[in-house]
């Protein structure tokens, strides 16, 4: 299937997603802070590189983009043309996503995952959850 705009204003677009510092990290990140936590932001030392990580708590958080890392709600379409490399390309990044998990644990941190399509229902039940996964330790 064709694109549907030509090659310059497909570049353009692409270059305007960002990859760090999206929206959703931001609003996560702010909902930390005011939480009392000090946070480290997109640690290149840790594996995965977590988006926020939280040392006094020992967990990193992963700031994910259901699309990207296939959450498998209605967010997470695949695009019809060029079925085979999307499939491929959806599916290394879940391996890597859980690869890096099982390090990160192995490493002796707790691991949490915000969605992209949980922030958007709501930011409050996302930091509950979080405190929650952290008072069991």
């Amino acid at each position: 299937m064709a694109d549907i705009v030509d090659a310059q204003t497909r570049s353009r677009i692409m270059a305007s997603v960002r990859i760090r510092g999206t929206r959703l990290e931001l609003a996560v990140q702010h909902a930390f802070r005011t939480a009392g936590y000090r946070i480290l932001v997109n640690v290149s030392e840790l594996p995965g590189s977590p988006d926020i990580v939280v040392p006094e708590l020992h967990t990193v958080v992963f700031v994910h983009g259901c699309f990207w890392h296939r959450h498998g709600c209605d967010k997470s379409t695949t695009p019809r043309g060029h079925g085979l490399y999307w499939r491929r390309k959806f599916e290394e990044n879940v391996r890597r996503d859980s690869r890096n998990r099982r390090q990160l644990r192995r490493l002796g941190w707790k691991t949490f995952t915000i969605w992209e399509c949980q922030q958007e229902r709501d930011i409050t039940r996302v930091k509950h959850a979080f405190l929650a996964l952290n008072r069991r330790a």
